[in-house]
C-alpha cells in the first residue's frame, strides 16, 4: 500500500480495493489496530484523493482548537488522577480521515458535524494484576465525579473483551465547552494487546499471573480454519464467506447454563445452533429465546438466553442459506449440501445405468449432451443429480434420443434454437464495446446505452466511479466507494476499468431523503425549490406524517452530481427540515 503511488489509477483501485475489502479488517481482528488505520487511510487517499486532502486539510487547521480542548479537558482529570495515587500516561488520540470520511457518509454529516473527532486515552499501570479490572472502573468512577457520561456511550470492553482479544473501557463524557469527548480507559497490558494484537497474547499469558479468556480469539481462528479447509468453489463466495467473520460487530448470547458466547451482530438462531455444535446446527428447528418461542431465521439480540430445538426428522434446506450469516454456519450449510448432491449424482448414475442395461442402449458424449439440452441442464453432473432427487424420469424420449429415431426432429428443432440464439447474442453485443484494460473509459452522451449504471450504488456524472467488465464483455458503472465495488476489487480487479465523465445532456435518476418537523406549507415549499426554482420535475414524491415529524423521498431526474448537491442545499434552507440526504440504493 505504501508503494501504491507508483502505479496506474486501476491498480490502485484493485489494490486499495481488496485492502479495504480483506486486509484491514483482517488486520483489526488480530488486534492489529495501528496497521488497520494506516491501511485504510491508504485505501482512502488513493481510491478519494480529494476527500481525502480535503479532511487532511481541515484537521490540520482544526489541531489547535483541538489541542486547547485536549488541554481544558484534560487539566481536572490529571489532578483526580495524581491524588489517586495512579501510575499511568494520557494522551489525544485524534479520528483518522478515512474514520471521519466514513462516519461523515454513513450519517450525512458535515466534518463540523461529527463531533467525536478527538478521543482521550488513559493508559495505567495496575498495582497488582488482579486489581486491573476494579482498577479501571475506579479510574470510571473518578471521571464521572468531574463530568457529566453519556448514558447510551458507556462500552465495557473489559468484562466482556471483543473477539480480537481488545479490551477497555470507553466512556463519553460532557466537557465544560459543552462537547462530547470520549475516553478510553486501558491497563498497559490491555493497550499492549490492543497495538500489537494476538502476539501480545502470548507475551503476557507465559509466566503471568495475568488469567486471560482466549476462547473467543481461538474459537475465531478455528472458524477461519474451517473455511480454508473447505473452500467456495467461487471466489466471490469465498470471499464473502470469510467476510462475513472479520468486521461485523459483536454481541453476547447466553446458553442455558448462563455460558456467555461472542456472535456477529445480526446473527439468527441457525448461526447460534452451528456455533454450538453441526449436529444441533443440522437438526435446529427453532429455539427459546429469553423462554419465547422463536423461528430458525430469528435475528439474536445481545443479552439473549438461547435453548436450541432439534428434531432428527429435520431436514438440511438450501433456503437455510438465507436464514445464515456467519461463516461457520453458511460454510457448514454449503458443505453438507454439496455431500447431499454428490449422494444423489451417484444415486442418479445408477438409475442411467440401469435404464441403458435395460434398454441395451449405449451413449457417447454427444448423445449425453443432447440429453442435457432436452431437460434444460447444463452439465451431465448437474442431469445425475436431477435424476438422484427424481426431478426426471427416463422414458420414450431419451430411448429415442438415443436410438436416433427422432435425430432429424432434433436437428431441425435445435438449429432452430440455434439460429435465434445467434440473433439474440447479435444483439446483445451492440452493448458491447471494444476494452482495452490500460486506457481510461470515457462516458458521453453519445456511448452511455452501452454501459449499465450499479442498481447497488447509483453512481451520478460527478461520482468518483469504476468500471467492471464481465464475462460477457459487458461495463457495469459502480461507485468507487460502493461495497460491491470492492468485492469485485478483492476477486476479479484485472477486470477493473479506470472511468472519467464527458456527460453533458443525459439524464439521471437520484432519490432524495428529507426529514423534519410537520408544519402547513413545508411541502409545498419543497415542491417550488425542486420545480421551479430548480426546474427539475419530480417523478414520485412519497411523504409520511407522524406524531408531529415528517420523513420521505423525493424521485428526481438531474444530469450531475452537482445538481443534486444544490437542490440539498436549497432543501436545507427551508425552515423545520432537519434532515436531507441522498439515497444510494
Amino acid at each position: 500500500m505504501r508503494t501504491l503511488e507508483s502505479m496506474q489509477p486501476r491498480k490502485q483501485y484493485k489494490i486499495a480495493g481488496e485492502t479495504l475489502y480483506i486486509y484491514a479488517p483482517l488486520a483489526y481482528r488480530l488486534g492489529l489496530n495501528k496497521i488497520k488505520s494506516e491501511l485504510e487511510d491508504l485505501s482512502f487517499k488513493y481510491e478519494h484523493p480529494v476527500e481525502y486532502k480535503d479532511i487532511q486539510q481541515k484537521l490540520s487547521f482544526s489541531r489547535e482548537e483541538l489541542n486547547n480542548i485536549y488541554d481544558d479537558f484534560t487539566q481536572p482529570i490529571t489532578e483526580k488522577l495524581d491524588e489517586l495515587g495512579i501510575k499511568y500516561n494520557m494522551f489525544g488520540r485524534i479520528k483518522s480521515p478515512y474514520s471521519i470520511w466514513k462516519k461523515m457518509n454513513k450519517n450525512n454529516l458535515t466534518f463540523d458535524e461529527v463531533y467525536d473527532i478527538l478521543a482521550v486515552r488513559i493508559v495505567f499501570d495496575p498495582s497488582t494484576p488482579e486489581h486491573e479490572q476494579s482498577e479501571c472502573f475506579d479510574i470510571y468512577l473518578a471521571l464521572t465525579k468531574i463530568y457529566k457520561s453519556h448514558p447510551d456511550r458507556l462500552r465495557d470492553w473489559v468484562t466482556h473483551p471483543k473477539a480480537n482479544g481488545y479490551q477497555a473501557l470507553h466512556v463519553t463524557l460532557m466537557s465544560n465547552t459543552g462537547q462530547w469527548v470520549e475516553v478510553q480507559i486501558r491497563s498497559r497490558r490491555m493497550n499492549d494487546i490492543a497495538e500489537q494484537g494476538i502476539a501480545a497474547h502470548w507475551k503476557y499469558k507465559e509466566g503471568s499471573t495475568y488469567e486471560e479468556d482466549e476462547s473467543e480469539l481461538t474459537h475465531w481462528l478455528e472458524t477461519i480454519k474451517e473455511i480454508l479447509e473447505d473452500p467456495q468453489p467461487d471466489s466471490m463466495d469465498f470471499l464473502d464467506t470469510i467476510k462475513l467473520n472479520l468486521y461485523s460487530s459483536e454481541i453476547f448470547i447466553f446458553t442455558p447454563k448462563g455460558e456467555l458466547r461472542t456472535m456477529p451482530q445480526g446473527s439468527t438462531v441457525l448461526d447460534f445452533a452451528f456455533t454450538v455444535h453441526t449436529y444441533l446446527g443440522t437438526n435446529c428447528i427453532g429455539a427459546k429465546v429469553n423462554h419465547k418461542l422463536e423461528a430458525i431465521n430469528y435475528e439474536l439480540k445481545s443479552g439473549d438466553q438461547v435453548e436450541i430445538l432439534t428434531s432428527k426428522s429435520q431436514k438440511l434446506s438450501p433456503e437455510w442459506l438465507d436464514f445464515a450469516t456467519t461463516a461457520k454456519a453458511r460454510g457448514k450449510i454449503k458443505q453438507l449440501l454439496r455431500k447431499e448432491e454428490r449422494a444423489n449424482q451417484k444415486f442418479g448414475e445408477a438409475i442411467f445405468h440401469e435404464f441403458l442395461e435395460k434398454e441395451e442402449l449405449e451413449v457417447d458424449s454427444e448423445k449425453m449432451d443432447r440429453i442435457c439440452r432436452l431437460h434444460g441442464m447444463n452439465s451431465r453432473d448437474e442431469l445425475m443429480i436431477a435424476l438422484g432427487q427424481k426431478k426426471i424420469i427416463l422414458g420414450d424420449a431419451e430411448r429415442n434420443l438415443i436410438k436416433g429415431e427422432s435425430d432429424s426432429w432434433y436437428r431441425r428443432f435445435w438449429s432452430s434454437f440455434s439460429s435465434s440464439s445467434s440473433k439474440d447474442k447479435k444483439t446483445g453485443d451492440e452493448g458491447q464495446v471494444d476494452i482495452d484494460l490500460k486506457k481510461t473509459l470515457i462516458i458521453n452522451d453519445v456511448d452511455i446505452h452501452k454501459y449499465t449504471f450499479a442498481d447497488c450504488c447509483n453512481p451520478l456524472p460527478g461520482d468518483s466511479v469504476l468500471g467492471f467488465v464481465d464475462d460477457k464483455g459487458h461495463i457495469t458503472i459502480h461507485k468507487r466507494k460502493c461495497e460491491v465495488a470492492n468485492k469485485l476489487k478483492s476477486a476479479k480487479g484485472n477486470r477493473i476499468l479506470t472511468v472519467e465523465w464527458q456527460i453533458e445532456n443525459s439524464l439521471f435518476p437520484v432519490t432524495i431523503y428529507i426529514k423534519g418537523l410537520d408544519s402547513i406549507g413545508t411541502l409545498s415549499k419543497v415542491t417550488e425549490v425542486i420545480s421551479n426554482k430548480m426546474n427539475v420535475n419530480i417523478n414520485k414524491l412519497v411523504i409520511e406524517s407522524k406524531e408531529g415529524l415528517f420523513e420521505g423521498t423525493i424521485s428526481v431526474m438531474v444530469h450531475r452530481l452537482s445538481d443534486v448537491d444544490t437542490i440539498q442545499k436549497e432543501l436545507k434552507r427551508i425552515k423545520n427540515i432537519t434532515t436531507v440526504a441522498r439515497k444510494e440504493e
